[in-house]
């Protein structure tokens, strides 16, 4: 097969990737770095950083972690894909879970890998976003098209804005007569607000609401 020919060749798959761990980074831009057809045109290591590189290189792929210096990476998203809107996201996080890969998704990201995958596995992960196609694990996957086709979601699906503050304050350890006064309410509406939550987490208990929340990604 001729250059011209090689798709590969033609067009290479240009990526940015956004991780502040050095030698984590430098593992990964190695790896794909090499891989046929892929080229790694940037590393950044913040938000701010991924926003300006992918504004200057025009990436097919920025490869993102979700938990940077400066943010949240899944909150990123909009703004990196404003700065570059043929660019396609794909998110690494050290623990992935249906509502995290929900909040991709509703974010503009193209896929959710975790960081114990092994490098072969983003490879392929980073051609299918690049292609066009989305990545995510195939437990993953069924929460995101339940959420999506409105039926029944995972942990906190169907939280209030009022019980989602309910449960941050949960997560700090107040008291209900704190979150009373933090909210501004009643004491037994903040009582109302917290066994609500508990209710809808399947909780028997504040700490393990928090636990739940934790595990299903609802306070990041």
């Amino acid at each position: 097969m001729s250059p011209l020919s090689d798709p590969l060749a033609v067009a290479p798959i240009r990526l940015v990737l956004v991780e502040d761990h050095d030698m984590v980074a430098e593992a990964i831009g190695m790896a794909l770095g090499h891989a046929p057809g892929i080229e790694v045109v940037a590393r950044s290591s913040s938000i701010a950083a991924a926003v300006t590189d992918t504004r200057r290189w025009r990436p097919d792929v920025v490869v993102l972690d979700r938990r940077l210096p400066d943010g949240d990476g899944i909150a990123a998203i909009g703004t990196i894909s404003a700065a570059a809107p043929e660019t396609r996201v794909l998110v690494l996080t050290a623990e992935a879970s249906a509502s995290v890969a929900v909040r991709v998704v509703e974010a503009g990201g193209a896929g959710l890998v975790e960081k114990s995958s092994g490098l072969q596995e983003l490879e392929a992960a980073v051609r299918e976003v690049a292609a066009g196609g989305v990545v995510f694990a195939p437990g993953l996957l069924s929460g995101v098209l339940d959420r999506l086709t409105g039926r029944t979601w995972t942990a906190g699906g169907a939280l209030t804005g009022r019980e989602r503050e309910t449960l941050l304050l949960l997560a700090e350890g107040v008291s209900t007569d704190q979150i009373s006064e933090r909210l501004g309410v009643a004491r037994n509406t903040a009582r109302n607000h917290v066994q609500r939550v508990l209710e809808k987490l399947g909780a028997r208990s504040k700490l393990e609401a928090v636990a739940i929340a934790r595990r299903e990604g609802l306070l990041d």
